[in-house]
């Protein structure tokens, strides 16, 4: 009984845990992409409402990671022993180097802020982090999710329909598109709130337990 209720629950900590990391990166993403946008350049300065928007972004992006680390390690233990060895691997480097890729452009745009006189160096350097490598990595893991998913009955097929669209917007069509890294926390929260719709069907077809007659 024990064993069931901890799967249970799993569900609804990917779900909440998605759901939270989804709206963190979209928020970061949205103050980052109005304070300083891409292709503006930043040799004027930076303006203090724009500067505390950054700011703000960047305080986003480390709790971010957190969830999203919390995010992938429910969703893998919802797999349990019937994860495939290579696809797990595929699965949990790519979610790792998402993360290392988000704060390496976070850290990257933080330095716009700290250079008195700042170039274009830092803001294209964090934009070329978080569309060309970052998204290209959330990619790989939206078809590794995906895949899981469909493999072992847990995504209806629908699901599975939409993450690779959404990873071959992520992995090609990224770049060159602004805004298109929104596509990733939509994803999140699209599969997390499934997970937790899951979670409360299931939770009513588990027998109430009662005691000895």
């Amino acid at each position: 009984m024990e064993a069931d209720r901890q799967r249970l629950r799993t569900p609804r900590a990917a779900g909440l845990a998605g759901i939270v990391f989804a709206l963190l990166l979209a928020a970061a993403i949205v103050l980052m992409r109005t304070a300083i946008p891409e292709g503006a350049a930043t040799t004027g300065g930076i303006s203090p409402d724009r500067k505390r928007a950054v700011r703000a972004a960047l305080e986003l992006v480390p709790f971010a990671g957190i969830f999203f680390l919390w995010f992938m390690g429910a969703l893998r233990a919802q797999v349990g022993e019937a994860e495939d060895k290579f696809v797990a691997t595929v699965f949990l480097g790519s979610g790792l180097v998402f993360v290392a890729t988000l704060f390496g452009a976070a850290a990257a745009a933080g330095s716009i802020l700290a250079d008195q006189q700042p170039s274009d160096f830092g803001r294209n350097f964090a934009y070329t982090l978080l569309t060309t490598y970052s998204m290209r990595m959330a990619a790989v893991f939206i078809f590794t999710t995906s895949h899981i998913g469909h493999r072992l009955g847990l995504l209806p097929r629908p699901y599975t329909i939409i993450g690779v669209v959404a990873g071959l917007i992520l992995l090609f069509a990224g770049p060159g598109f602004p805004w298109s890294e929104l596509v990733f926390p939509a994803w999140a929260v699209l599969i997390s709130a499934y997970l937790i719709r899951l979670r409360l069907g299931s939770r009513t077809d588990v027998p109430t337990a009662t005691g000895p007659v």
